[in-house]
């Protein structure tokens, strides 16, 4: 790895990768918000997160539909779009990744058959029913998928739940429940009234992933680094539901957890790297 590169270095070529995402999106008229992280560093730095190495926006499947479209018009312009559909074992978001650069996260360090650029996430943003059994299956649902994934790849379970889980995975037909936990998670995205917005891919916990439609209504300009991205009119609430005490700075662990690469070079293809893994 290039030792005189740093993460400051990894963010400016993430935010080229965001500034033309928001290009497509304000010409085409496709809604985006920033979100997690990403918005928390926007009201609290102006910016990145000064120790995150990544940037995640939320798109509500119609919007994601019409982006995958555009970019594929557009051939994509020095940039690939990694999705779930096009890549074996992955999860239910979509990067879009930097050609020439190279961003290797652990768990995938024995994945030849991706793309390792930088890269910007698209969490896919569904509704839900203000039921809350349904809302209960469609987060057991989310949970279940993001195990089947993380039993797919190189990843080490943290307790023993998780171990028995991963056991469990083995035993059934794991890959035809994946599929039909994916079609009820999507089964609500056309509901046009009692319903919230929920995000349970990855680690998000039942409340932290369940928002109030409200959140994700109505976009405006926020500051961010050198230019402006789409955010929550309610931003701020946003941030106070999903952290609490957000302007409160965490631990010096909790900023070392929330680096993602192994190894990142911004000027050299992933590619002269996966040689020598």
């Amino acid at each position: 790895m290039n030792k005189t590169q740093t993460i400051r270095d990894v963010q400016m070529k993430i935010l080229v990768i965001m500034k033309y995402i928001d290009k497509l999106c304000r010409e085409n008229g496709i809604v985006y918000y920033i979100m997690g992280g990403t918005a928390l560093g926007a009201v609290r730095h102006g910016g990145f997160i000064p120790w995150d190495d990544d940037l995640d926006i939320f798109m509500k499947p119609a919007d994601y539909y019409k982006f995958k479209a555009i970019f594929e018009e557009n051939k994509g312009d020095g940039f690939v779009l990694q999705e779930w559909k096009t890549t074996p074992k992955y999860l239910e978001y979509a990067k879009v990744r930097m050609n020439g650069t190279t961003f290797i996260e652990e768990n995938f360090k024995d994945r030849r058959d991706m793309h390792h650029g930088i890269y910007v996430d698209i969490m896919i943003l569904h509704k839900v029913p203000d039921k809350i059994l349904t809302q209960r299956f469609v987060y057991f649902c989310s949970k279940f998928v993001t195990l089947y994934a993380l039993s797919q790849r190189n990843w080490k379970p943290k307790n023993k739940i998780q171990v028995s889980l991963l056991k469990s995975l083995r035993l059934i037909p794991s890959g035809l429940l994946n599929e039909l936990c994916y079609k009820y998670i999507y089964k609500y995205d056309d509901i046009k009234s009692n319903y919230k917005y929920c995000y349970w891919i990855t680690p998000a916990k039942f409340r932290n992933g369940l928002f109030d439609k409200s959140f994700f209504e109505s976009p405006v300009d926020v500051p961010f680094e050198d230019t402006r991205l789409l955010a929550s009119e309610k931003i701020r609430e946003y941030l106070e539901y999903r952290y609490g005490d957000y302007m409160k700075l965490p631990s010096k662990e909790s900023r070392k957890a929330a680096v993602h690469a192994w190894i990142y070079d911004t000027e050299r293809d992933y590619s002269e790297y996966m040689e020598n893994i």
